[in-house]
């Protein structure tokens, strides 16, 4: 951990060579995140140089060596949402990841299901949206999640829990609430 810091702090005095092992490091986990979000490799690569670029040239204005991480983080998600809203009405792909996570016994790799899934998660509020993409896809903890999107640690699992609760119920009701039009086991 000590010498992560160091890193940062030399990153922050200008060290090229410091910053672009701390790139290295959450490399992966950027384009991770960011694939999730935008549902395009090609963008997702987009934002995570911006978002690079951007974090290099303003890394001296980082308050706490700590907050590397979120901070980056939080620069990658003002990339990912300005990104989203320029293509509002583009069809996505979802990754068949939730699919399983919200899986109803009987009905594995089913296509019908699988679209349903986007759907819903789409239909999503935008937050909820992003603490399922950070946890599911992304990897982070709640806490993690909280840290960076400044909320309390139980309400990011209060949250992700009633977004997947609300997608499996739909699921389970074939998207309208209804009990008789259930997805067929």
């Amino acid at each position: 951990m000590e010498q992560y810091l160091e890193l940062v702090r030399q990153a922050k005095h200008g060290s090229t060579d410091a910053f672009a092992s701390l790139y290295q490091e959450v490399y992966e986990d950027l384009y991770r995140f960011a694939v999730y979000v935008l549902q395009d490799p090609a963008d997702a690569q987009d934002a995570v140089s911006e978002t690079v670029t951007d974090a290099f040239a303003s890394i001296g204005q980082l308050r706490s060596e700590q907050a590397f991480r979120g901070w980056i983080f939080r620069i990658l998600s003002a990339k990912c949402k300005r990104r989203r809203k320029e293509y509002t009405n583009r069809t996505v792909e979802l990754s068949k990841e939730l699919s399983e996570q919200l899986a109803i016994p009987g009905n594995a790799g089913d296509e019908a299901e699988y679209i349903q899934v986007r759907i819903f998660f789409w239909e999503l509020p935008q937050q909820d949206r992003m603490i399922l993409a950070m946890h599911l896809f992304a990897g982070y903890t709640s806490r993690e999640i909280a840290r960076q999107l400044h909320m309390n640690e139980n309400t990011v699992r209060s949250r992700e829990s009633r977004a997947l609760k609300k997608m499996k119920e739909k699921l389970e009701h074939g998207g309208d609430g209804r009990e008789g039009n259930k997805i067929k086991n």
